[in-house]
């Protein structure tokens, strides 16, 4: 029997507001599909902390033993300035401006975005699709809206009809926004515009001469509008309709909205069971914003090359953070929560080490199956990780009461407690024990230290074919010997 077999999930709907049991559309599977990186930039540290919340909840669910298919796009074509539907494509600006080609800027932050991520620790999605792998399958499906009466082409674009979609629908269910409130707050249009209506959004856009990222289409020479691509590879890979959505807050409106009004229009059904939504990062109290200064990138704060905090943070203590707040409340980063974290989470890694030297007793005063429900029950409610954290620590304090001598635990609950901390600490939040990992980093140091010694002794004795050797061999093990007139360095690729 599988761990989700009894383990109820409830999950927050941003649709209606509600939290709701988790039935999967098929038992013992899930499909989720997460808004991913607009690669034109290194990526936002407030989008790491929405991947994150998305990396945990993955996580947890193949640890209740699930078969998750995970897709996490990547956008590289068709995101306009202001997630506007005119102006210019952010990759193509960027391109521009650094004189490069567009597919150049798109490897250069989709690698970098990857970088972060395995700094970070994640696991990779199942699938990360791309917006341009998947041109055809969003122009078959701007022709099934068209073919529906929901939308119309006009000099070569081709825009979603919203007036007459809420005519037979509702436009607005998931942002609680309606129409006719989207029209008042609305200016009219001024008569350069080729949408019928202010509030109708683009589907394929007419490329103009200028514009290098182009693709041909029934319409003409364009490329798709930004929130189509979702639609397009959630339904490719998840099928019409799927157990989860997630993404930031931010893309609530107009994104999501979008997306569900294209998959309606075209398939006449909604396209997600449990809308998930995780909410913004600040930074000291105040929006991020490179405008106002008020913001630091993934490597800034991993480096400490930076004018916000007092230190460097490791990867474990950034995702420690992070998982002390539920992604649904807003999180302030700010130097003296790292540092606190990053006390919590030595004092945890701390007890860690010391479970695995403590001896079982003949008898338990610790009701080990109790505390491992709580674990359960925290995660069960809406992926509640400030509430496991605090049970984690609360094992913490049962560790060292156990040395102490004042608390007992007999083999079978002391096995209990080693498997199941170790599988929410690591498999779960996704931590690393850095201390291990710096640890064993030393070691290989010393190790490499001594072979440097045995070939300059080599050297010395004019034995170049031992020299040659030990050269060779650290270089097929992946580590790269470098000699300089300051001595010899190595590498490990």
């Amino acid at each position: 029997m599988q761990l989700y077999q009894h383990n109820q999930i409830k999950i927050y709907n941003s649709i209606t507001g509600q939290k709701e049991v988790f039935k999967p559309i098929n038992e013992g599977y899930v499909g989720m599909y997460v808004c991913g990186p607009t690669v034109y930039s290194n990526v936002h540290l407030g989008n790491v902390r929405t991947f994150m919340s998305f990396d945990v909840i993955f996580r947890y669910l193949k640890h209740l033993g699930y078969k998750v298919r995970y897709v996490r796009n990547i956008t590289d074509a068709g995101h306009l300035e202001n997630d506007a539907d005119v102006g210019e494509d952010k990759i193509t600006k960027k391109a521009r401006l650094e004189q490069i080609e567009p597919m150049e800027v798109v490897q250069r932050y989709t690698v970098d975005f990857h970088n972060i991520l395995n700094t970070l620790n994640f696991l990779p999605p199942s699938i990360e699709p791309t917006a341009t792998g998947h041109i055809i399958e969003q122009i078959e499906l701007i022709g099934k809206i068209i073919d529906n009466g929901f939308a119309y082409e006009v000099n070569g674009s081709v825009y979603f009809d919203v007036h007459k979609f809420d005519e037979s629908n509702e436009y607005g269910k998931l942002s609680r926004r309606k129409l006719e409130d989207l029209i008042h707050n609305t200016r009219t249009l001024d008569g350069q515009s080729d949408k019928k209506n202010p509030q109708d959004f683009a589907l394929w856009k007419k490329a103009e001469p200028e514009h290098i990222m182009r693709w041909p289409s029934p319409w003409g020479d364009g490329f798709p509008g930004w929130h189509l691509e979702c639609t397009a590879m959630s339904t490719k890979y998840l099928g019409e309709t799927f157990d989860i959505h997630g993404g930031g807050m931010d893309l609530k409106f107009p994104h999501h909205e979008c997306e569900i009004a294209q998959n309606e229009a075209a398939l006449g059904k909604s396209p997600v069971n449990y809308w998930m939504h995780a909410n913004m990062l600040e930074l000291n109290g105040q929006r991020m914003s490179k405008s106002t200064g008020n913001t630091i990138n993934p490597h800034e704060l991993l480096s400490g090359n930076n004018d916000k905090m007092s230190k460097a943070y490791s990867p474990s203590v950034i995702r420690f953070f992070m998982a002390q707040s539920s992604y649904r409340s807003v999180l302030d980063l700010t130097d003296e929560g790292l540092k606190a974290s990053e006390k919590g989470y030595n004092r945890l890694m701390e007890a860690l080490s010391l479970l695995s030297k403590l001896e079982a007793s003949k008898t338990s005063s610790v009701n080990i199956n109790e505390w491992l429900q709580k674990c359960y029950d925290a995660m069960n409610d809406d992926f509640n990780t400030p509430i496991l954290i605090a049970n984690l620590f609360e094992a913490a304090k049962i560790i060292n009461q156990v040395k102490e001598g004042s608390q007992t635990l007999n083999e079978a609950d002391l096995n209990t407690l080693k498997t199941s901390i170790n599988a929410f600490v690591f498999d779960v939040l996704g931590l690393l024990n850095e201390s291990e990992t710096n640890a064993g980093t030393d070691k290989l140091a010393a190790a490499v230290d001594v072979l440097i010694k045995l070939r300059q002794e080599a050297r010395a004795n004019k034995d170049f074919a031992l020299s040659d050797k030990i050269r060779d061999e650290l270089a097929s093990a992946g580590i790269q010997l470098k000699d300089g007139k300051d001595g010899t360095t190595f590498s490990v690729n």
